[in-house]
């Protein structure tokens, strides 16, 4: 499947982890097959009845944690879908509210896994020139300080942890 060209963009030329005081994300330039992602999905949650359909996933992080749509709203396009991260360790939250606050999640210094450890983890956060171009000609409307795009994002959807752990085994 083909990523929305807005997330393609704000992806092109990778990101600099910039040994642990950068962005720890790796993009993928396209979404994971279905057949991938349930693969995935029924080892993270060690559930083999999971398939996974509510993901799609575009990115990981060095330790193989997922990035993904987590497809929330039925009928929704995946533009409007909230953005979560599942982490090779049982991190899980959800990031951005839909791919607009995600931009600006990206142009203020913070990826998937840096979105999910914050406040707990001391990210300094270094805006993004590019990425702050890209925002703001796909999103204007969205212009959010990274720090609320991930509260709201929480606040929004407070029982995407509970959920997940209801179908973990």
């Amino acid at each position: 499947m083909t990523l929305p060209e807005p997330l393609r963009e704000a992806h092109a030329n990778g990101f600099d982890y910039d040994g642990g005081d950068g962005v720890d994300f790796e993009p993928y330039d396209e979404f994971l097959t279905l057949a991938e992602t349930a693969e995935w999905w029924q080892a993270w949650s060690g559930n083999p009845s999971l398939d996974g359909v509510n993901f799609r996933i575009f990115g990981r992080d060095g330790t193989g944690g997922l990035a993904a749509f987590w497809l929330a709203h039925p009928g929704e396009p995946v533009e409007r879908q909230p953005v979560v991260f599942l982490g090779s360790e049982g991190e899980v939250s959800v990031v951005a509210r839909d791919l607009a606050a995600y931009l600006w999640l990206l142009a203020g210094g913070f990826g998937p896994l840096e979105a999910t450890m914050w406040p707990r983890h001391e990210h300094r956060p270094r805006p993004d020139a590019r990425r702050m171009e890209i925002a703001q000609r796909y999103a204007p409307a969205a212009r959010r300080p990274a720090p609320e795009v991930i509260e709201t994002a929480r606040a929004e959807f407070p029982d995407f942890e509970a959920w997940v752990d209801s179908l973990c085994r």
